[in-house]
């Protein structure tokens, strides 16, 4: 918009300097140099009838080819003022529908699989009007997760249970059920599909359709074939199955995904409930975050129907202690998901029947201690990473779980201080050493 203004004030100064050379070029006066006479002649000439007569024809003539050339220029200048602005309205229109076109496509070819059963579905728009939510029926969910059974359960919740569900075309999908008519759990499903409905992110769960039966509400969305974050590193598998490089992979994904919400969301939002029970793994260990409920936008902590919530061991002590809820109370949260995939560790240990450890009391002293670091790493990478990396990662993990917020980076420093430790092919810059090929050895020769 400003290089066109730019544009029509200098047609504008260009057009009135040519009418203005063209009024000069005009005038008698321009090529002819008058005598030099005395005053007194001069005088007596400027008074002289005749020469009174003569001005005023040439005056007539001078004021008519100057307001010729006026319509002329104002003509063209309209005419060239209402081509840019024509073009100018077609440009800005074309760009909006290119950028549409760009966002659909992502949605499209996330549900082409969902086409052939969500469009007998109805839809209803969010109050942000910005995308549509699908409404599925409470009887198909209700068989596709065999009547809510045990067998299906996914994970448990605040307010209710995660199911495996099989849908129509056999298509997998994950159903939370939230139970229940009391206020925090229709506040929950209110803000899972407010905030979501209006999300497209690939580091953030998608929300396919919900459901509402009398006191029971469901909300649908993509299944994470690997489960959470929590069951890969604390379950049964005690996090066999998450490599060095796939830890890192997963804590920058989850960067990505708190940076979109703290930088690019609008207004910016806070998840106030980040822990690695919300952190889902899909087939190739790619993370997303989960689980809405609990969020809020920045600048609405202050509201007096925002109470104290979140998980013991990754809520921050200023949000703990004085009800102060900023973005960097999620980078601390952050870094104690860090240190999880760092240590192998839970959150909060319990080392007797009344008395539990945070993971941060006990990590504090031995991050910063190089000689001490690499005893405290999760067993299952400890002998297969970079050390270099390793105190590089604990440095950052230290920064976010500082007590003081100010001392705490920006979710975007703490992924552009990963995004150099993970592999090229995982989404990073690291460039993996490649092996050195196999020595040739020479047999001596029989001559």
């Amino acid at each position: 918009m400003n290089n066109l203004v730019f544009c029509l004030l200098l047609l504008l100064v260009l057009l009135f300097t040519v009418v203005d050379a063209t009024t000069i070029a005009d005038s008698p006066q321009s090529s002819i140099t008058a005598p030099q006479i005395s005053p007194f002649y001069s005088s007596m000439a400027a008074f002289s009838p005749g020469n009174e007569v003569g001005r005023g024809k040439h005056g007539m003539g001078s004021n008519k080819k100057l307001l010729v050339a006026l319509i002329a220029a104002s003509t063209a200048l309209g005419a060239i003022i209402l081509f840019l602005l024509c073009f100018w309205i077609y440009y800005r229109k074309y760009t909006n529908k290119s950028q549409e076109k760009r966002d659909h496509s992502s949605d499209v070819a996330k549900g082409l699989a969902l086409a052939p059963f969500l469009g007998r579905y109805n839809t209803f728009k969010t109050s942000c009007r910005k995308r549509s939510v699908t409404t599925m029926e409470y009887k198909m969910l209700e068989s596709a997760t065999k009547n809510f059974s045990e067998s299906e359960i996914l994970g448990m919740g605040g307010f209710g249970c995660v199911y495996k569900a099989k849908l129509e075309e056999n298509l997998c999908v994950a159903v939370k059920r939230l139970q229940g008519g009391n206020s925090d759990a229709i506040r929950e499903f209110e803000t899972e599909v407010e905030l979501l409905s209006n999300i497209q992110h690939p580091n953030i769960i998608s929300l396919l359709g919900c459901s509402i039966h009398v006191d029971t509400r469901l909300l649908v969305y993509e299944l994470m074939h690997n489960g959470s974050l929590e069951t890969q590193l604390h379950g049964p598998s005690r996090g066999s199955a998450l490599t060095w490089h796939h830890r890192m992979k997963i804590a920058l994904d989850v960067a990505r995904g708190l940076e979109y919400l703290h930088e690019h969301s609008h207004p910016p939002i806070i998840h106030r409930d980040l822990k690695s029970s919300n952190i889902l793994l899909d087939s190739k260990f790619n993370a997303k975050l989960s689980d809405f409920g609990l969020a809020v936008p920045d600048g609405a902590q202050n509201r007096s129907n925002i109470k104290l919530s979140g998980t013991l061991g990754y809520v921050a002590p200023e949000y703990l202690l004085d009800g102060k809820l900023t973005d960097k109370s999620d980078v601390y949260a952050f870094g104690v998901v860090l240190l999880e995939l760092l240590l192998g560790k839970k959150p909060v240990e319990k080392l007797a029947p009344a008395q539990c450890q945070s993971i941060v009391t006990w990590a504090m002293p031995q991050l910063t201690d190089r000689s001490k670091l690499p005893k405290i790493v999760d067993p299952v990478i400890r002998n297969v990473m970079d050390l270099k990396h390793l105190y590089q990662v604990a440095a950052v993990a230290v920064l976010c779980v500082q007590p003081e917020p100010s001392y705490r980076p920006l979710i975007t420093d703490v992924l552009h201080s990963l995004i150099p430790l993970v592999p090229i092919e995982l989404g990073g810059t690291h460039r993996l050493a490649k092996p050195a090929p196999p020595a040739v050895t020479m047999m001596p020769s029989n001559n």
